[in-house]
């Protein structure tokens, strides 16, 4: 399945340089001054995943190959949206264009300034709960102006207008308190009819605290301070700087390493990231291992093997037989297996590791699958 996941903020919080950062690449143009990022620079960022490697050394093995089969890791699309400012909602700045941008994407990541720096130009900047404030007012007054854009369907027999209208109302009344569409307490009727609205603060959002190289170490407590201060989850909320991970990026994996011990971190920006991004939106992965790939596919929480398997092929949901499903440790030959250090297919089948689920069993995190499909 598909993520995407919007980097939005005030202009020069660090949106473009946590972008660059994140693509290992300069892809968007970092400039000191507001609206340097005209048009949304869109860019596929592989998941860091250690058990890809696991699996494929264990696949090597186990079928006797000459080479390692290629990992395929997941992947979340980002997309470095430009600065908004106060007024957005109006049209003002760059503002229409680029809500429309937001309005697209899974989830919403706000960047919000933590630093200190005399060079960079502010932008009505004050705090970072200021900032996520301001971007999120807008954001609230576009989806009230989407709302008032609906039609009245008046005194009609059509069941599913009035249904749609009752919707509308509610969600509108509740803007007007300044509760977002996503804290509105809506049934799962009323769920299905909102997300046909597409609303901009029905996304799940994520907030990065763009903070400084030396407050680093101190990255969990500033999460947790600022998560209880806006109500937010802690998984919502990642201290990373920007500047940073822009220089790590430069770096080979064994520098990457040395310098994050000399900040006294153990993941790098990226990591932390895409892993609270994933907890977020409620995702986890599960694996597929054969001499073709082994590879990382994203699901949601709580999907069933055989819908799962249509995130392969959508063809593999009507002709889905079974699942064979193995436990991750098992199948690299975890310590507790008779075998430490063998596994694969054929070892865990032999030690009745390979459970046989049929289509309706609920996918885990880390579980090796070998979907079985009719013709």
């Amino acid at each position: 399945m598909s993520l995407s996941v919007g980097i939005v903020g005030l202009p020069n919080v660090g949106k473009s340089t946590l972008f660059n950062a994140l693509l290992k690449k300069q892809q968007a143009y970092v400039a000191n001054f507001p609206f340097a990022t005209i048009e949304p620079n869109i860019g596929i960022v592989p998941v860091p995943d250690e058990r890809l490697q696991k699996l494929s050394e264990v696949t090597k093995n186990a079928e006797n190959m000459a080479n390692l089969p290629p990992e395929v890791p997941a992947t979340v699309e980002f997309v470095d949206i430009a600065g908004l400012i106060a007024g957005a909602s109006k049209g003002e700045g760059l503002g229409n264009k680029f809500l429309s941008h937001i309005r697209e994407t899974s989830a919403i990541c706000h960047v919000v300034r933590a630093f200190t720096d005399a060079d960079i130009v502010k932008q009505g900047v004050s705090d970072p709960a200021t900032d996520l404030d301001v971007v999120e007012t807008e954001l609230k007054l576009a989806d009230f102006q989407t709302l008032e854009n609906q039609r009245d369907p008046g005194n009609t027999p059509d069941k599913d207008l009035k249904k749609r209208w009752e919707v509308v109302l509610k969600i509108k009344d509740e803007l007007q308190k300044g509760i977002p569409a996503r804290e509105v307490n809506l049934t799962e009727e009323e769920l299905k009819i909102a997300k046909q609205l597409s609303l901009l603060t029905a996304k799940p959002i994520m907030v990065v605290l763009n903070v400084d190289e030396k407050d680093l170490v101190n990255a969990h407590d500033l999460e947790i301070s600022f998560a209880e201060k806006l109500k937010l989850n802690l998984d919502q909320v990642v201290a990373i700087c920007a500047k940073t991970e822009s220089e790590l990026a430069e770096l080979s994996a064994e520098d990457q390493k040395i310098y994050m011990e000399d900040l006294g971190i153990k993941k790098s920006g990226l990591e932390r990231l895409i892993q609270k991004a994933f907890k977020t939106l409620g995702l986890i992965t599960f694996l597929t291992a054969g001499e073709k790939e082994v590879r990382a596919w994203t699901i949601p929480v709580g999907i069933s093997a055989q819908e799962a398997a249509g995130v392969i092929h959508t063809d593999f949901i009507k002709k889905f037989i079974k699942a064979d499903v193995c436990d991750f440790n098992d199948f690299i030959g975890g310590l507790a297996s008779p075998k430490p250090g063998i596994g694969g297919w054929k070892v865990c089948r032999e030690e009745g590791k390979v459970r046989s689920e049929g289509r309706d069993y609920v996918m885990h995190d880390g579980d090796v699958v070998e979907f079985k499909i009719g013709a």
